[in-house]
């Protein structure tokens, strides 16, 4: 199952919308046949471990971090295609997320006599590897993860410093960026820092790292390095006029401007916005902003995770520690705690809110 799971993170930044998943064939104690899915590539993973297998897939246990497919979607079910084969006993990390279809998979198995099982010490994993996947499958809404670099006085920015966080710190964004459909950010980011908000792994991807901007008075400048870089891949959601000159300015430089609704507090209404890429099939959003819209985006509910990369520095007084934002967002205590060290920095991950249990 770690091999599956392993051939499964393959497939990031290459799988999406599907979910990435690994498959291993082991048949008397010897792999005979595996593969992982890519969404171009259109085989799912266990249909690639079949043909690789061949013959020797008869009798063979597939083990998998994700129930296989029972419904005909852009190619038929995978279920079929191992109940053709022979396969003899399929061990799974978990379900199937999408409530419409989870067990299904197992059942068809079962009732062809195929024993079916479940690797419990993988769950966890194997859930968190797809999370993203299943809070889309089930809300058609992506996963939020809101990432923030600050000092240890929780401060986001330092006077006359250019980055808070180590190079190490930074490297490992630059991954979370990879493993993102999009990289949301709000306006006066992009006006104060005229960043680019680009992937620099250099690691494949299906498609291009959307790069979207909360901009409710279309303040941002077609002469910024975002307009100037845009291929088609720069999305500015706004209250103003869609077709006035800065909005045709913008067009013309590559970017999509998208009207959306002002919320009772007059500006962009973020659930809104949350659904408008949940519909362009975007899975999974990384919020780098400052404190205004990372806590309109709290106080919305759309946050599903964070993660606070803390540099062991102090901003120069310890009086008044958090953002400048006036927003009050309630309290909320975070679950699955994982605390991690890149560099002298250190990274503190939690949930708020299990996608599972929605």
């Amino acid at each position: 199952m770690a091999r599956a799971l392993a051939l499964a993170r393959r497939g990031q930044a290459l799988a999406s919308p599907n979910p990435m998943v690994g498959a291993v064939l082991v048949r008397h104690g010897k792999v005979v046949g595996q593969g992982f899915h890519t969404y171009d590539g259109l085989r799912h993973a266990e249909i690639i471990a079949l043909e690789s297998a061949g013959p020797a897939a008869r009798g063979a246990t597939l083990y998998i971090n994700l129930e296989p497919c029972s419904h005909q979607g852009r190619t038929p079910p995978c279920t079929r295609a191992l109940i053709a084969a022979g396969v003899a006993r399929v061990v799974a990390a978990m379900p199937d997320p999408n409530p419409r279809v989870a067990g299904r998979g197992f059942r068809q198995l079962r009732a062809a006599g195929i024993k079916v099982e479940y690797a419990d010490a993988f769950r966890e994993e194997a859930q968190r590897l797809n999370e993203a996947f299943a809070a889309w499958i089930i809300t058609r809404r992506p996963f939020v993860t809101l990432k923030s670099a600050l000092t240890l006085d929780g401060r986001l920015a330092l006077p006359g410093a250019r980055w808070i966080t180590s190079q190490a710190s930074r490297a490992e964004v630059q991954r979370m960026r990879h493993a993102s459909d999009a990289l949301l950010t709000g306006i006066g980011t992009v006006l104060a820092d005229d960043p680019l908000l680009t992937d620099r792994t250099g690691l494949p991807r299906r498609r291009p790292l959307l790069r979207v901007v909360v901009d409710s008075r279309l303040r941002l400048s077609p002469r910024s390095r975002l307009a100037r870089s845009a291929r088609g891949d720069v999305l500015v959601f706004t209250c103003a006029s869609d077709s006035g000159a800065r909005a045709r300015a913008l067009r013309r430089a590559g970017i999509e401007i998208c009207s959306v609704r002002r919320s009772r507090t007059g500006e962009p209404d973020l659930r809104a916005v949350s659904a408008e890429l949940g519909r362009r099939d975007i899975l999974s959003v990384l919020l780098e902003a400052g404190p205004t819209l990372n806590a309109a985006a709290s106080g919305a509910g759309l946050v599903d995770k964070i993660r606070f990369f803390y540099a062991p520095k102090i901003a120069g007084t310890l009086a008044s520690p958090g953002s400048s934002s006036k927003r009050a967002v309630p309290p909320r205590e975070l679950s699955g705690l994982r605390i991690e060290r890149f560099g002298p920095d250190v990274a503190v991950e939690g949930y708020l809110r299990d996608v599972y249990r929605r």
